[in-house]
């Protein structure tokens, strides 16, 4: 059996999440789509902002199954980055230039508004070259689609049709779904104004359904006749997902939880289009620190670059992967341990059986292609490193890596070195301002004492382990509760912090002199 004829054998009964999302696909098309034709899976994007975190969430998610499905059967797929680029402007985002200008063309679609930034042909085109650059930097395989493109082209002119041959059972859909007021003024379809140039929410008539010939009142109270054809009108979102559906042949596209009520209404609009809904889930919303839900307005979330500074991608991709349908944290504080259990993870890896290796994290984020090389360091252990008086670069950390690990260098470990950087820079914005070592206790004082003489008589190049051995054996031999309360008190009076790494690790990393002048240092600061 070849190596993918045992992962797709695995891959029929794992329990990751992706898998079971894949098999879903399998159970649409038990003998693939016809002709031989791709499946499609689509994630959508609103231009009147730059991409975000929650771009990078749901491209990725919706990689890990299509991967999980092109390893289940080798059938092809294709995944469509659609941008909504013809919805009109509700408000002038707070983080962009020339916000007066912008006012002014509040209701127009996004690719009718001059480009604040002085770059591209429009607004939209501006934000969609950067979701462009955006997804091109983490290697996503997609195919951009523009929303006014697809309107403008004709493409979706039948789809059009058929909104207006079933504009009665549409409308039946949606008006119970609306407050009265909204009712008054819904419309499937949204003209665009010939005046104005603006995406009117006005109520329409339908005048012909073949010919796509339609009416309403313009802003200026005109009455209008026109053609919904050729870009001059656009859908309804709710309708407007679902006619996407149909005209592009989706097969799968996930959501966030708020979204559950909007995907089963078009659901079912898509079914009177004659269309089938796509497979998909509705996965939950990140919280920040504080336990409340993430929103771009309250300006609460943690950005993508944010993460980026502080840890590597493949860990944001490993973070982003687990428990989907639970609200996770989001926030700057987690990125240590979510970059040490990524490591972890991929560690384990190689020594796996073939089904925990498919429901391990790792494996859905390099796509079965995962790194073999390991790390001598871990991140945690870094930072101590790092947040210590005289430490808080990458070429002095590099120093002293280079003798706890003899070989290694920036050129030789550049993802060590990348690491090292890292930590660098969450030390310094996180770490280092918040130290604050304790003297010790009587009793800390005569154990710390202990310690040093162990020390002193231990070779310079004793490895952790040794190290670690002595000072649980110092440990044992003063009065402390618990091994814990010692652990703790080395922390606290010898590193600044309530918590640490493996004190073994550290001092063979920090070197036994440079952590016996630390222990100098704390035995002085006791009270006379």
């Amino acid at each position: 059996m070849t190596a993918s004829e045992e992962i797709r054998a695995a891959a029929q009964t794992s329990k990751a999440w992706p898998y079971e999302e894949a098999r879903k696909l399998l159970k649409r098309w038990p003998d693939g789509k016809a002709a031989g034709d791709p499946v499609i899976f689509e994630t959508g994007y609103g231009p009147s902002g730059l991409p975000h975190i929650g771009t990078f969430n749901e491209v990725a998610r919706t990689t890990f199954v299509r991967r999980a499905y092109e390893e289940l059967t080798s059938n092809p797929t294709r995944l469509i980055a659609f941008s909504d680029d013809m919805d009109g402007l509700r408000k002038v985002p707070d983080n962009v230039p020339e916000q007066e200008m912008l006012a002014k063309h509040l209701g127009k679609p996004l690719t009718k508004i001059p480009d604040p930034f002085g770059t591209h042909e429009s607004f939209a085109h501006h934000n969609n070259a950067m979701l462009r650059s955006f997804l091109d930097r983490f290697g996503f395989d997609y195919e951009f689609l523009s929303a006014t493109d697809c309107y403008t082209s004709g493409q979706f002119d039948d789809v059009i049709r058929k909104v207006l041959r079933g504009w009665d059972g549409i409308m039946g859909v949606m008006l119970p779904t609306l407050r009265e007021d909204r009712r008054k003024t819904y419309s499937p379809i949204l003209p665009i104004s010939p005046s104005t140039g603006r995406v009117l929410q006005v109520p329409v008539d339908v005048i012909d359904a073949e010919a796509g010939l339609i009416a309403f009142d313009d802003e200026d109270g005109a009455r209008i006749q026109q053609s919904a054809f050729g870009g001059a009108a656009k859908l309804q979102w709710k309708v407007d997902w679902a006619a996407r559906w149909v005209a592009l042949g989706v097969d799968y596209e996930m959501a966030g939880k708020d979204l559950i009520d909007s995907v089963v209404q078009s659901g079912k609009i898509a079914r009177i289009l004659g269309g089938r809904p796509p497979e998909g889930f509705n996965y939950e919303m990140f919280l920040d620190e504080k336990g409340e839900k993430i929103s771009k307005s309250k300006g609460n979330g943690l950005s993508l670059e944010e993460w980026l500074r502080y840890g590597s991608e493949p860990s944001l991709a490993f973070y982003i992967y687990r428990e989907p349908r639970k609200a996770k944290s989001l926030h700057i504080g987690l990125i240590p341990r979510a970059v040490d259990e990524y490591l972890q993870f991929r560690g384990n890896y190689p020594n796996q059986p073939i089904e925990q290796k498919l429901g391990n994290p790792v494996h859905h984020v390099h796509g079965g292609k995962v790194p073999t090389a390991t790390l001598p360091l871990t991140y945690g252990l870094l930072l101590n490193l790092v947040s210590l008086p005289g430490v808080a670069d990458k070429e002095t950390a590099w120093k002293f890596v280079q003798r706890y690990a003899p070989g290694t260098s920036p050129t030789s470990e550049p993802e060590l070195d990348e690491l090292i950087g890292l930590a660098v820079n969450y030390a310094r914005d996180f770490v280092v301002p918040t130290l604050k070592r304790r003297p010790p206790s009587a009793v800390e004082a005569e154990a710390l004492r202990d310690l040093d003489n162990e020390l002193a008589g231990l070779p310079a190049e004793a490895d952790g382990e040794v190290i670690q051995n002595a000072v649980f054996e110092v440990g044992k031999r003063h009065p402390f509760e618990s091994l814990r309360g010692w652990f703790g008190a080395l922390y606290e009076t010898l590193l600044g912090s309530t918590q640490g790494p493996r004190m073994g690790s550290f001092i063979a990393l920090y070197g036994i002199d440079n952590s016996r002048r630390l222990i100098a240092e704390a035995l002085e600061s006791v009270p006379a």
